[in-house]
C-alpha cells in the first residue's frame, strides 16, 4: 500500500486533436524511458467523459510490439474497492447486512472461529481493522489452501476456516493492518450469501452492467500470442500468462482483476456519479448514502494520514483536489505489474496509470504518468479561469 506524491510531470494540452495526443504520448514516453519500464499507460476522465487513453513502450521487453490503448492491465489491489462495491450491491439487494457478525456470515467457519473474530463485521474486514493476518507475501496457510484440487470458492472456504481459527495478528478494531486475507474473507462472504463464485458475481453484478467488456481475472492475454502486455519478473523478462504470472485465484477478491484503462475508468466513474446521487447498476440501485459509506474512513475520526482507509480506498487529502480536498486513491501490484488511481471526488475528475513491471521504476513511472495528467488538468483549469 503506497501513496505517491504526484510531483513529476510535463506540461500537456487537451487531447481532442491528433497533435495534442502525440504530445501526451511523447511526455509519457519520457517518463517511461526515465524509469526504465517496458510499457506505460495512463488515462484521465470526468464523471461522464473519458478524456483520453494513452500507451507507450512495449508489451514485452525486447519485443518491439507497442501496447494499444485498448490493452488490458493487471490492477492488483485496486481490485479491493471493486470487491467492496460488490458487497455494497449485495447489501442494497438484501443479500447481506453490514452489521451482521462474522460468525453468522461464515457459519462453516464459526465452530472453530477464534472468539475475537465472532462479533466483527464486513466493515472491519474491508477497512483492514479485523486483526486478520496480512498475508501480503507467500504464506503457509495460503499456499496450502491454494494447492487444494478444487474450485477457488472451495479453496476460500477452507482458507476462511483455517485463518479464522488462528488468533488475530493485531487487536481487532485497533490499528490498520493491511490484509489481503481480510479481503479474501470478505469475497467469500459474498459467495456464502449468494451461493455463487466471487468471479461470477463480479462479472454479472459489476462488470456487465458497467459495460466493462475487457475485465477479467488473472494475467491478460494468451500464452501463445503477444496480444496483450506481459508482466515482468525480477530479471526484467516477460512472463507468459499462466500460473506463474499472477497470485493464485484464491486471492481474487484481494487483487486479481485486469481491465483496459477505459473499462477501469467506467468503474471509477460509477464512484464519481455516486458522489452526486443514487446510481442504478443493472437492476440494483446504489444509494448516495452507500457511496458515502464506501468513501468514508474507518474509524470516522482517523487522522488525515495513511490510517484513513475504508472499503478498499485510501482517503488522504491533496491540495490539488477541490472542495474538501479529499481524494480516493489506491495502488495495486502482484509483483509483476503496477497500477494506481486517483479520484477528486468533489471535482468529478480522475486519473489512472499502469505499467507492466513492479520493479525499480514501476511505482515512480505510474506516479509520473498521473503527474503529467494532473499538471495538464491544473493548467486547463487555470486557462478556463483566465478566459472568464
Amino acid at each position: 500500500m503506497r501513496i505517491g506524491w504526484l510531483a513529476s510531470g510535463v506540461a500537456l494540452v487537451a487531447q481532442e486533436s491528433g497533435g495534442t495526443a502525440a504530445r501526451i504520448e511523447k511526455a509519457l514516453e519520457a517518463v517511461r524511458a526515465q524509469q526504465k519500464v517496458p510499457a506505460l499507460a495512463a488515462a484521465s476522465f470526468t464523471t461522464d467523459e473519458l478524456l483520453g487513453v494513452y500507451a507507450v513502450g512495449e508489451r514485452a521487453h525486447g519485443s518491439g510490439v507497442a501496447p494499444g490503448v485498448d490493452d488490458a492491465w493487471h490492477l492488483g489491489s485496486c481490485t479491493k474497492s471493486m470487491t467492496a462495491t460488490l458487497l455494497a450491491l449485495l447489501v442494497e439487494r438484501g443479500d447481506l447486512k453490514w452489521e451482521t457478525p462474522l460468525q453468522k456470515l461464515l457459519p462453516d467457519a464459526a465452530p472453530t472461529m477464534d472468539a475475537a473474530y465472532r462479533d466483527l463485521t464486513l466493515v472491519e474486514l474491508l477497512a483492514h481493522r479485523a486483526g486478520v493476518p496480512a498475508m501480503t507475501s507467500p504464506d503457509a496457510t495460503l499456499n496450502r489452501c491454494a494447492a487444494l484440487d478444487m474450485a477457488p470458492t472451495e479453496q476460500r472456504r477452507h482458507f476462511a476456516r483455517a485463518v479464522l481459527a488462528l488468533p488475530p495478528s493485531s487487536k481487532p478494531r485497533g490499528e490498520l493492518v493491511y490484509s489481503n486475507a481480510g479481503f479474501v474473507l470478505a469475497g467469500h462472504v459474498a459467495e456464502v450469501a449468494t451461493g455463487k463464485p466471487w468471479e461470477e458475481l463480479m462479472e454479472k453484478l459489476l462488470f456487465e452492467p458497467l459495460g466493462m467488456k475487457s475485465a477479467g481475472f488473472g494475467p491478460p492475454g494468451a500464452a501463445d500470442e503477444l496480444d496483450q502486455p506481459r508482466g515482468h519478473g525480477d530479471d526484467g523478462e516477460a512472463i507468459e500468462p499462466g500460473p506463474d504470472a499472477d497470485n493464485p485465484p484464491l486471492l481474487g477478491p484481494a487483487g486479481t482483476v485486469h481491465a483496459s484503462l477505459a473499462d477501469w475508468a467506467k468503474y471509477l466513474q460509477l464512484h464519481l456519479r455516486g458522489v452526486k446521487g443514487d446510481v442504478k447498476v443493472g437492476k440494483i440501485t446504489l444509494r448516495q448514502a452507500t457511496f458515502e459509506r464506501l468513501h468514508a474512513p474507518y474509524p470516522p475520526t482517523a487522522a488525515d494520514s495513511s490510517d484513513r482507509y475504508g472499503y478498499g480506498w485510501l482517503l488522504p487529502t491533496r491540495e490539488w483536489a477541490t472542495g474538501d480536498k479529499r481524494v480516493l486513491t489506491h495502488t495495486g501490484s502482484n509483483g509483476l505489474w503496477y497500477a494506481c488511481c486517483w479520484i477528486d471526488r468533489a471535482g468529478g475528475f480522475g486519473m489512472i496509470a499502469a505499467t507492466n513491471t513492479a520493479l525499480g521504476g514501476g511505482p515512480a513511472a505510474t506516479d509520473g504518468a498521473v503527474g503529467v495528467l494532473l499538471k495538464e488538468r491544473m493548467a486547463a483549469s487555470g486557462g478556463a479561469k483566465k478566459e472568464k
